[in-house]
C-alpha cells in the first residue's frame, strides 16, 4: 500500500501538532518516523488510522482516505504505544479482532507464542488485568498475524521484555516485501535493521526524509565499546584513539562507516585479550531543517 500525506495540519486548541507535513510512503517501504516526546509522532499515526481528523490529504494507493474508511480498516494494523485496559476477556478481544479479519485463532495464538505468550492459557483472564507486556504482546500478535497491507507500529516494544522485543522485530523482517510498514521509536539504532526510509519530525514539523543510509551518514555516529585483558592490550587502544570509563570499559566514538573496520581490527589485533565487546549507533545531532537525501 502507498501512503501519501500532503500538507497535513492538526490543531489541538491552542497547539498546532503537526504543521503541513507531507510525505510519501512507497508500497513495501520500512520507514523509521522518529523524533523526541511531543514531535507528533503518535498524532500522524493516528490521523493516518482515521482516529483524528486533520487539515490535508490522506491518501492510500491514490485514493483519498475519507472515501474509503471502511474498506481501509481491513487493510491496516496499528499497534498503539500504550494497550488498552479493557474489562472483556482475554479470548473475547482476540475473537473479536482477528473476526473482522476472517483470522483463526490458531494463527494469533502461533505468533503470540514466538513472543513467549500463552495465548490459551490467558484466555479467561480480563484483558486488563494482564501486565503492559503481555497486552502488548497480544496486540502485536494480532497485527502481525493480520495480512494486513499497512502496518502502524507506535513504539510498539515499549513494555517488552529483550527477548520478546527482539523476536518481534524478527517477526517484523519476516513480514512479505509488499507490506508498508511506519514504526515509531525513539531509538533508531534498535530498528536501523529493519528499515530502508527515515522521517523526523520535531514540534510537528517535518525536518528529515529519505534513505536510512543517507539519514545515518548525516546524523548518527558508531559507539565501540570493549573490555579488555593486560597491559598490551590498554595501551593499543589507548594509541588508537580509546577513552578508559571508570568501571573499565574503553570506548571510542567514530563514523558508523569506519565501524566495522574498527571491529575488524580489534579482533585481528587483541586476540585472546578481549573479554568483551559492543557496537551501537547514537544519533550524533537533531536535524533543524526540512530535507531529503536518497
Amino acid at each position: 500500500m502507498r501512503v501519501e500525506l500532503k500538507g497535513l495540519q492538526k490543531r489541538f486548541g491552542k497547539v498546532l501538532a503537526l504543521r503541513g507535513v507531507t510525505i510519501d510512503l512507497p508500497e513495501g517501504s520500512r520507514t523509521a518516523l522518529i523524533g523526541p516526546n511531543g514531535s507528533g509522532k503518535s498524532t500522524l499515526v493516528r490521523v493516518l488510522m482515521g482516529m483524528l481528523c486533520a487539515d490535508g490529504m490522506v491518501l492510500f494507493d491514490g485514493v483519498e482516505a475519507s472515501e474509503e474508511r471502511r474498506e481501509l480498516a481491513r487493510r491496516i494494523a496499528y499497534v498503539p504505544q500504550i494497550a488498552p485496559r479493557l474489562a472483556a476477556p482475554v479470548g473475547d478481544v482476540v475473537r473479536a479482532v482477528a473476526g473482522l479479519r476472517g483470522q483463526a485463532w490458531t494463527e494469533v495464538a502461533a505468533i503470540a507464542a514466538a513472543l513467549s505468550l500463552d495465548l490459551d492459557a490467558l484466555a479467561r483472564r480480563p484483558f486488563r488485568a494482564l501486565s503492559g507486556g503481555q497486552r502488548q504482546k497480544i496486540l502485536a500478535a494480532l497485527a502481525l498475524s493480520s495480512g494486513a497491507e499497512l502496518l502502524l507500529l507506535d513504539e510498539p516494544t515499549a513494555s517488552m521484555d529483550p527477548r520478546s522485543r527482539g523476536e518481534f522485530f524478527r517477526l517484523v523482517e519476516s513480514l512479505p516485501s509488499s507490506v508498508t510498514v511506519l514504526l515509531c521509536s525513539h531509538r533508531l539504532d534498535e530498528i536501523r535493521r529493519l528499515v530502508d526510509r527515515v522521517i523526523v519530525l520535531a514540534e510537528g514539523e517535518l525536518r528529515w526524509q529519505g534513505s536510512a543510509a543517507a539519514y545515518l551518514d548525516d546524523h548518527a555516529e558508531a559507539v565501540v565499546e570493549v573490555q579488555v585483558v593486560g597491559e598490551p592490550a590498554d595501551t593499543w587502544l589507548l594509541a588508537r584513539g580509546f577513552t578508559r570509563g571508570a568501571t573499565g570499559w574503553w570506548s571510542k566514538a567514530l563514523p558508523v562507516n569506519e565501524r566495522a573496520r574498527l571491529l575488524g581490527e580489534i579482533g585481528r589485533n587483541l586476540n585472546g585479550q578481549v573479554r568483551d565487546v559492543m557496537a551501537r549507533d547514537v544519533e550524533r545531532l537533531q536535524p533543524d531543517s526540512q530535507g531529503e537525501r536518497e
